[in-house]
């Protein structure tokens, strides 16, 4: 089977869980029988892993326009391509579009990042897109999250092949309901062109059928994964955690520091916490229009001096920072799924999450509390710190549960529907 797979990060340069998400889900569709997957991205940096399937970047997609001639190719930009790009180039001069590249090789540039100009990088990669979509061989297409959407649908007006959207996130999560007018849009226009709505939680499947008044017929449940740490990663983990003063406990909040994640529910919980006993410290990793909103009101809160602001973390950094906490936490006021609290766990991190997460539909070896609920937040934090046994338990036993939630297993689920979706399509 092959698949033409719109994203927009992919490991290690990633911004967010959408990058690991597509690397989890390309890896695990990759183990499937006769898999072949072709995934697009804005920028690729030289560095992803093209172990599995062919990466291909827009920014080093020669586009064409109705004005441009053979002889134009030839004489202008033909001596400075490969020669895969010319004859590329070459064999599809038309386009149903009158664009003009940016640079001199055919190409538009994009930032690889999520730039001020966002809805412009979105509708250059909906253009390029069509240019893919005609040189590639695919029987369906997947597109991952709504900057992908326009794309997608490019493709599937372009080529007649079924289309998948896989839903991240919605507008809904990202902003507390204050939804972009422009971004739902976006969303609504992909949704009503899918042919399946993979949702990574029953809670974003509600939301879409409710919010964007989709056919529940057609969106269907997928959870996200985690995958086997890496050997190197292990040797972080089993190195043992760094050395501190006091034998204090630390308590990690690890991810971006917006109202999703409701960064400002755990300062107050911490803040809770500190009147209890002074033996816990408290750190925020990660960057956010909020972070110095936090920064402020952990002085205000006067617990400064116990709360630790290091920054975005990436790659092995993430895993440094789960190996040196006790306890981690993700109070989420809307979370789609959240990988972070897998990973955390996977690490043996025994971990506090928000009743409002997609994955704690299918996580239980670990505590759950309403994001809101800044008391329920500070005992749990407050009893796995100082409860030995309670820590042992959901250290032994998250690890676990996390353990059997594998990428393969949903690689082996989204194959089973692509079968279904094609089939149904052809007929």
């Amino acid at each position: 089977m092959k698949v033409l797979m719109f994203g927009w990060e992919f490991p290690p340069h990633i911004l967010g869980g959408l990058g690991t998400a597509s690397y989890g889900i390309t890896a695990g569709l990759a183990k499937q029988p006769d898999m072949h997957i072709t995934f697009c991205i804005p920028k690729p940096w030289g560095d992803e892993d093209k172990s599995f399937m062919n990466i291909i970047g827009l920014s080093e997609t020669p586009i064409v326009w109705r004005d441009v001639t053979r002889e134009y190719v030839d004489q202008r930009i033909g001596d400075k391509m490969s020669p895969e790009q010319y004859f590329a180039l070459r064999d599809h001069i038309y386009a149903d579009f009158n664009y003009r590249a940016t640079n001199d090789l055919g190409c538009i540039e994009f930032s690889g990042r999520y730039p001020d100009n966002l809805y412009e990088e979105i509708n250059n990669y909906s253009i390029v897109a069509g240019v893919i979509a005609r040189q590639q061989e695919y029987e369906i297409i997947h597109a991952h999250d709504w900057l992908t959407y326009p794309a997608g649908i490019h493709a599937k007006n372009i080529s007649g092949k079924p289309l998948v959207i896989h839903v991240h996130a919605t507008d809904f999560d990202r902003s507390r309901g204050n939804v972009n007018p422009t971004v739902y849009s976006i969303e609504k226009d992909g949704m009503d062109h899918a042919d399946c709505i993979m949702c990574v939680s029953e809670l974003t499947r509600q939301t879409v059928i409710n919010h964007y008044h989709q056919d529940p017929a057609k969106c269907v449940t997928m959870h996200n994964a985690v995958y086997p740490l890496a050997s190197e990663i292990q040797e972080i983990i089993d190195k043992g955690r760094t050395k501190k003063d006091n034998n204090e406990k630390v308590v990690t909040f690890l991810g971006r520091i917006t109202m999703q994640k409701g960064p400002e529910y755990f300062v107050e919980a911490a803040a809770l916490v500190l009147r209890r006993t002074h033996n816990i410290r408290f750190c925020m990793a990660g960057s956010g229009d909020m972070m110095n909103d936090m920064i402020e009101l952990a002085a205000q809160r006067g617990i400064a001096d116990k709360f630790h602001f290091p920054g975005f973390m990436k790659g092995k950094q993430v895993y440094e920072a789960f190996r040196d906490s006790d306890v981690y936490v993700m109070p989420s006021v809307s979370e789609p799924f959240g990988i972070s609290p897998l990973e955390a766990m996977q690490c043996g991190v025994p971990s506090i999450i928000s009743k409002q997460s997609g994955c704690a539909e299918i996580l239980d070896k670990c505590i759950k509390t309403d994001y809101w609920d800044i008391n329920a937040m500070a005992d749990a934090m407050y009893s796995i710190c100082t409860n030995e046994a309670l820590h042992t338990y959901l250290k032994e036993e998250g690890k676990k549960e996390v353990d059997q939630i594998t990428w393969e297993k949903v690689g082996e689920r989204i194959y089973n529907i692509y079968n279904q979706v094609i089939d149904k399509y052809n007929h």
